[in-house]
């Protein structure tokens, strides 16, 4: 399970350094072999390669008036290694689509990563908080 959130930095290329915490685990979960796609909030979605399949399985059968979530998620996914310096390519598309240049946040929610803008998520957090969350934390308690 990949949980807390890294602030990184994308290089020249477009590639970012996977912390040395999650590098393991996505070594022998997935052979390094990840998966990025974009999300519909604005960020990327990054999948162990393993996750991806379950989760590639589950998009492809959404009904019919779903297929513009099906070519988000789908049309925009790549496929990705961890380099021998545990670093990956963030292809010029996605980051373009996420508005990602260079200070990045990446963030476990269990079994994938949310790959932000530092600012992007700054700011769609605030307006998170202030929208409140309702209904989610009527069935959670602190």
């Amino acid at each position: 399970m990949f949980q807390g959130s890294s602030a990184l930095t994308l290089d020249a290329k477009g590639r970012m350094t996977i912390p040395a915490r999650h590098r393991d685990a996505l070594m022998s979960q997935a052979d390094g072999r990840l998966t990025l796609t974009r999300h519909p909030d604005g960020c990327l979605l990054v999948y162990p390669r393993p996750e991806w399949e379950k989760k590639r399985e589950q998009i492809v059968r959404f009904p019919m008036n779903a297929r513009a979530l099906q070519r988000l998620l789908l049309g925009n996914a790549q496929d990705v290694e961890l380099d021998s310096a545990g670093r990956v390519l963030v292809a010029p598309e996605l980051r373009q689509a996420a508005g990602l240049v260079k200070e990045v946040m990446l963030m476990g929610l269990g079994t994938h990563f949310e790959l932000w803008d530092t600012q992007l998520l700054a700011a769609k957090e605030a307006q998170d908080l202030q929208q409140g969350m309702a209904d989610v934390l009527n069935q959670f308690s602190f």
